[in-house]
């Protein structure tokens, strides 16, 4: 199993490209970032230096959206990282939360993330593509280049047949056992019925983890440190309860369930610890979406992801204790799933 990190640009910028640094260096085979340029700096610009300061980093957005981001310009900014630094860049895709939010736009629809795939999939491989009866092709990337591979984030069954009918790889942001032995079986199934290899798409189940001494303490506060993060969620599950009703055959409960006491987020705390708008995700949710305990807990819960199909879990760093995870992933964890 590959082990990514997960950061927020927060200024310094120099600090960001450090972390990624260490990380390579501890094994982590891919570094993201949330991709919401009012509530943090520019990702892409960001890029450059990691890739500059590593050799085998693969780096991408977790992720962008095609609503407050040009189809263009983001194959261009692949394409151009790409010719920099070799093949080492991945576009992490969905329909867009903070990014949209923030400024007051919902989220894109399906339709048009589809859409945005393969012009991006194309123009990033030299290829001619029609945007609204206008032929487009990036003239200076070659003909036959390595499209950056696409990965699409979602949780509903109309976002996981869409990944399954076109994306490279698949990025379910929890970690709970059984959702993702969900998601991954319906993500296969759209892939089967779309004629294509279901093995060929990569999993990945994105998460905070939080390495504690195995205490009661140590596990109440990783807890509250890790809470916002179903917050997050929340908000992709609320729009699925708008779409699908509180108890539907088509979405498990697991998933559901517990937004019921939600009342609204303020994404002026969004993805950071103490977010007073996810007071309402109780524990039992965040020791199943998160990885909490020792490393020996942790390798556990990641052997058992593995089993269901998941080829990569990449780590949500984003509370108090952020260094020392990232360091005993990289002495007790990598290498030992």
């Amino acid at each position: 199993m590959d082990i990514g990190l997960v950061l927020q640009t927060d200024p310094p910028a120099s600090t960001v490209v450090d972390l990624m640094a260490r990380a390579e260096g501890l094994g982590f085979g891919h570094g993201w970032t949330f991709d919401s340029h009012v509530l943090w700096q520019e990702p892409f610009v960001i890029y450059s230096r990691i890739l500059e300061r590593t050799s085998r980093l693969v780096v991408g957005p977790m992720v962008t959206n095609p609503g407050t981001r040009d189809w263009t310009v983001l194959a261009s900014l692949f394409a151009t990282l790409d010719d920099m630094f070799g093949p080492r860049t991945v576009c992490g895709i969905g329909r867009g939360d903070s990014a949209m939010r923030v400024q007051g736009r919902p989220p894109t629809t399906l339709a048009r993330l589809e859409a945005s795939i393969e012009v991006i999939r194309g123009l990033t491989a030299g290829r001619a593509v029609d945007l609204g009866g206008t032929e487009v092709r990036i003239p200076w990337v070659r003909e036959g280049a390595p499209a950056v591979p696409v990965w699409v984030a979602g949780y509903g069954p109309k976002a996981l047949a869409l990944a399954g009918r076109c994306a490279d790889g698949f990025v379910l942001q929890l970690a709970d056992p059984y959702l993702v032995e969900w998601t991954i079986k319906t993500v296969r199934a759209a892939a089967a019925d779309a004629g294509r290899d279901p093995d060929a798409i990569t999993m990945c189940v994105a998460a905070p983890a939080y390495v504690t001494d195995g205490s009661a303490d140590s596990t109440a506060h990783a807890r509250d440190q890790t809470r916002w993060f179903g917050g997050m969620v929340g908000n992709h599950v609320a729009d699925l309860v708008t779409r699908y009703g509180e108890t539907s055959a088509a979405v498990p409960a697991e998933l559901t369930g517990y937004i019921k006491g939600r009342a609204g987020y303020d994404y002026s705390h969004h993805g950071r610890a103490g977010n007073r708008s996810t007071d309402f995700v109780p524990d039992e949710v965040v020791d199943r979406f998160c990885l909490l305990g020792p490393p020996a807990a942790q390798r556990e819960r990641l052997a058992e992801l593995a089993s269901l199909g998941v080829d990569q879990f990449a780590i949500y760093a984003m509370h108090d204790d952020r260094e020392a995870t990232i360091e005993a992933y990289g002495a007790e964890v990598i290498g030992r799933v």
